[in-house]
């Protein structure tokens, strides 16, 4: 079987703000008429908590408890629940919907996309199974994304160890998502509202027993290198593809920059609900 040309930028660490317009402009490019898929790597600097599109955030986001930490809110493009990006790999993934073999439904989409994160856990020696909820309406109505099943989540040990959000517009799909290299889950909590302390360390003992990150399933340190090799390969190995670098134009950048501050940096957008 012939493989497939995709194309690839690994855009670095960059602001919350930044890394969620460039994943808006990848967007726009395929909407009109970039057609070839893009998988892009990227890290955090500062640490940002990215909140699902119909995400409210009154009495459920502790901006100041987040900023008191350094951490930047930004609001997604994607559904689902908050989310700390830190000491992680986040990937995304532009497609057409009517790439070869690209099942319309949201749930198959998932589950071809997700063999290329299936292939990166294996390349570290872990084995992953993806877990999709049956209802994904159905939760704990917490704010906190890996602490119930509202993104569409890698399984290891039992364990979440990576969650991905999706979202189409005109004929193309946007799929991003988080493998966590390590976690502080105080800083992780201090960034939503509770009624009360009990309440809270309640949130953060549950937690511990529903999610993973890479360290600690394989009892080592990893480093992002490592990581990012792993994943190369195995969305290489599990989509049958291969990677082609793509670099923005200076204009392209300036763009993406603009909207970064215009846009993703502003209360207007990311308080909007």
């Amino acid at each position: 079987m012939n493989k497939q040309e995709w194309y690839f930028i690994d855009s670095g660490i960059h602001s919350p703000a930044y890394n969620m317009a460039l994943d808006e402009y990848l967007l726009e490019c395929g909407e009109k008429g970039r057609k070839k898929p893009v998988l892009r790597f990227y890290g955090w600097d500062p640490p940002g908590l990215s909140i699902g599109y119909f995400q409210k955030t009154a009495g459920r986001i502790d901006f100041d408890g987040a900023a008191a930490h350094g951490i930047a809110c930004v609001r997604r493009l994607t559904g689902g629940l908050a989310v700390l990006h830190d000491d992680e790999l986040t990937y995304s993934v532009v497609i057409p919907e009517d790439y070869p073999d690209m099942p319309h439904s949201v749930v198959g989409a998932y589950r071809v996309l997700s063999r290329g994160l299936l292939e990166g856990f294996r390349a570290l020696a872990l084995n992953a199974d993806l877990a999709i909820p049956e209802d994904k309406r159905i939760g704990t109505h917490s704010p906190v994304c890996f602490e119930e099943a509202s993104w569409y989540e890698l399984i290891v040990e039992g364990r979440k160890a990576a969650g991905s959000a999706q979202t189409r517009q005109r004929g193309m799909i946007l799929q991003h998502g988080s493998i966590p290299i390590s976690v502080n889950t105080d800083q992780l909590f201090d960034c939503f509202s509770y009624a009360n302390p009990r309440l809270k360390e309640r949130a953060k003992r549950a937690f511990t027993g529903k999610a993973a990150a890479l360290e600690e399933l394989l009892g080592r340190k990893v480093t992002l290198e490592e990581v990012k090799t792993a994943f190369y390969h195995g969305f290489e190995k599990g989509l049958n593809i291969n990677l082609r670098q793509l670099v923005l134009t200076d204009e392209e950048e300036q763009t993406v920059r603009e909207r970064a501050k215009n846009k993703y940096e502003t209360d207007a957008w990311n308080r909007s609900r």
